[in-house]
């Protein structure tokens, strides 16, 4: 575990994390929707109360919802809030997870954990929150990857300085078993996350933006730019991405990794 300098004020509300809708979001719908999917299938069967931290436009709320999830959300940033309730008409908290109470049979912290940056006081309230045998999903980045190791300074997912705190698997088991969580399952093979992770971090080696195809189409970078040259001609690794991080996954070294664990 590893934990980097603090963000600036401004970080969630703009660049990359601002609330605006991404380019060519309508048409990945369906794709989208095939990671909610997944990722509501590692909580199982709907049973009750869900919490989803750190909900952003509160997509995964409103998917959770038409499972049949009795789910809410919480979101510190006042344009997430605003978003959500006008791209999904979900209404999330405006309030952050230490400013959160009740009592849930489900919480997800789907690339969350890594923000905070007390993440020991993060899993101490969320036990809190769960009810006993409460499921608690949490997914991270991977440092043990191979990707972390293939792209060093420039892997995908680093994201310096928003993401304050690095996991290995190893690690994150440990802090999970501190806080009373049984893990029941650790998942390597997530489609949502990363073979795009991969194919962007090895493509990051050669632009002059890191990730610029993401912050295109996050709205942050122009259109017009000699990386999106760079990023075409390296559009055919692609598939091999795909095909590493499938092996890297069955080895336990995929680049990010989701833990599914239980409160005692």
């Amino acid at each position: 575990m590893t934990i980097g300098p603090a963000p600036r004020p401004d970080a969630y509300e703009s660049g990359a994390y601002a609330s605006r809708a991404f380019r060519l979001a309508r048409a990945a719908g369906r794709v989208l929707a095939r990671f909610d999917r997944d990722r509501l299938a590692l909580l199982g069967p709907p049973r009750g109360r869900l919490l989803d931290v750190g909900a952003g436009r509160g997509r995964f709320v409103a998917a959770a919802l038409a499972a049949g999830w009795s789910a809410a959300g919480v979101e510190p940033s006042a344009r997430g809030v605003e978003a959500a309730h006008a791209a999904y008409g979900v209404s999330l908290s405006p309030v952050s997870l230490a400013e959160t109470s009740g009592e849930y049979e489900a919480v997800t912290l789907w690339h969350v954990l890594e923000h905070l940056e007390d993440p020991d006081a993060a899993l101490a309230h969320v036990a809190s929150l769960l009810a006993p045998g409460g499921v608690l999903l949490v997914a991270v980045p991977n440092l043990a990857s191979a990707q972390a190791r293939l792209g060093g300074a420039r892997w995908f997912h680093l994201d310096l300085p928003r993401h304050r705190t690095h996991f290995t698997p190893a690690g994150l088991r440990a802090l999970l078993d501190r806080h009373g969580f049984a893990v029941e399952r650790e998942e390597h093979r997530l489609l949502e996350h990363n073979p795009f992770g991969l194919w962007q971090t090895l493509v990051n080696r050669f632009t002059r933006t890191p990730s610029w195809l993401f912050n295109a189409l996050k709205r942050n970078a122009p259109l017009w730019h000699v990386d999106a040259l760079v990023t075409l001609a390296l559009l055919p690794l692609a598939p091999p991405a795909l095909a590493a991080e499938a092996l890297f996954g069955r080895a336990g070294r995929g680049g990010t990794v989701a833990v599914v664990a239980r409160r005692a």
